[in-house]
């Protein structure tokens, strides 16, 4: 029989969902295929913005676009339920921690504790395998 593909829950810009290990890695397909989407869209306008002086007067009009997709990606992440770290740098809450993801990384492979940051990211085997925490189990 085959399997139903995972439809995404949408929710509140201002509310996080808390994710398993295997939810986490079904949305993931589709958080990755939007970032990259959106790092596309936004690769012309950024070179396009460093290659200008600051005094051109089209200036301002491209960093609205910047800001645009930047924060048309932000809110579809957000209501996916992830938190935003930064640009193309998303967590996936576990409720003790984080599923750790960074463009353009190929896979989520990183687990950060609430206390830690991105510089404190562990592969998550390793996680599993020393903690065995809730959030790697159905």
């Amino acid at each position: 029989m085959a399997r139903e593909s995972a439809i995404a829950q949408i929710v509140p810009c201002d509310d996080p969902r808390v994710f398993t290990l295997v939810e986490a890695l079904e949305l993931f397909p589709l958080v990755r295929r939007i970032t990259e989407a959106a790092y596309h869209e936004l690769e012309p306008v950024r070179r396009k913005l460093e290659a200008m002086i600051p005094t051109n007067p089209h200036m301002q009009d491209v960093e609205r676009h910047y800001e645009i997709i930047v924060k048309g990606w932000v809110g579809k992440m957000e209501r996916l339920g992830l938190v935003v770290k930064g640009l193309w740098l998303i967590d996936f809450d576990t409720g003790d921690g984080y599923l750790c993801w960074k463009f353009p990384e190929l896979k989520l492979g990183h687990y950060h504790a609430y206390h830690e940051g991105f510089s404190g990211r562990r592969p998550i085997p390793e996680v599993v395998e020393e903690l065995d925490p809730d959030w790697a189990h159905c």
